[in-house]
């Protein structure tokens, strides 16, 4: 299947308000679940981006920006995942691996845009100095509105413009490639989630993490909605248990400190 020029021009678009998003981080709505969504929506297959919406993100899940380290971008990850499983007839799955040079190149330009947007620095104090507060403001806008335009264009030249030079090296790919690149895409959410649990993870929560994961591998479900629903069960039982424990720990030193201003042993009692 192809991309149509309409087509093209809403998707980057759509790239250009989540470029601001991320670049501001407002909504989230340029994390993958969302992004591929509305561009499976874009290109008239929704199932298919709420599918590669749910693998990219989880591959995404644990991939946070560290100091001078930046993952791939999650944009241009999640647009392409869709836009090469679509033209190609490809898995999201095999489509996540080949979506990441898109991503990497994103993300090296927004590393360029770091680096060049300094200069701007010197400009908005002068202007702040002078008390030239419109000046002031397009120069803070600017760096947004290059960004915006960035993504745009990117996107637009990705999806659109590469189309048919991608199918052709997608689909001229040896099987044995291809075969690795759809094991590679199913490996990376696990890879992801792993990341998240590196983090979060902490070892009174291992029950709950063990009889999630049995539930999700061994009881034979129609979806995941049952898991989800006893996950969330727990949580609220943990959260009830550890409200009480605050209550009757609240209440102990309230009778400590009630038994301390009454004087407590030396009023011979």
């Amino acid at each position: 299947m192809t991309v149509t020029l309409v087509q093209g021009i809403s998707i980057a678009l759509f790239a250009l308000i989540a470029g601001i998003d991320f670049w501001l981080e407002g909504f989230y709505i340029f994390r993958p679940m969302i992004v591929c969504t509305v561009t499976g929506f874009l290109l008239g297959d929704l199932r298919l981006g709420i599918i590669a919406g749910g693998l990219t993100e989880l591959a995404f899940a644990g991939l946070t920006p560290v100091g001078g380290t930046q993952p791939p971008n999650p944009i241009m990850a999640g647009i392409m995942t869709v836009v090469i499983a679509h033209t190609t007839g490809h898995s999201p799955a095999t489509a996540i691996g080949l979506s990441l040079p898109f991503s990497i190149l994103m993300q090296y330009i927004i590393l360029f845009f770091y680096s060049i947007f300094s200069v701007f620095t010197k400009k908005a104090d002068e202007f702040i100095a002078k008390g030239e507060f419109r000046k002031f403001g397009m120069i803070v806008l600017m760096p947004t509105v290059i960004v915006a335009f960035a993504y745009a264009i990117f996107s637009f030249l990705s999806v659109y413009g590469a189309q048919s030079l991608m199918r052709t090296l997608v689909n001229s790919m040896p099987g044995w490639l291809s075969h690795g690149f759809t094991i590679a895409g199913g490996i990376l959410p696990a890879v992801g989630f792993g990341l998240l649990l590196k983090s979060m993870l902490k070892t009174k929560y291992v029950p709950y993490l063990l009889l999630g994961f049995t539930a999700a591998c061994f009881i034979k479900f129609g979806n995941l909605m049952p898991v989800a629903i006893i996950g969330a069960s727990l949580a609220w039982i943990e959260y009830g248990r550890k409200q009480r424990e605050n209550k009757i720990n609240k209440q102990f030193k309230d009778i400590e400190k009630s038994l301390q201003n009454s004087g407590g042993e030396d009023d011979g009692i």
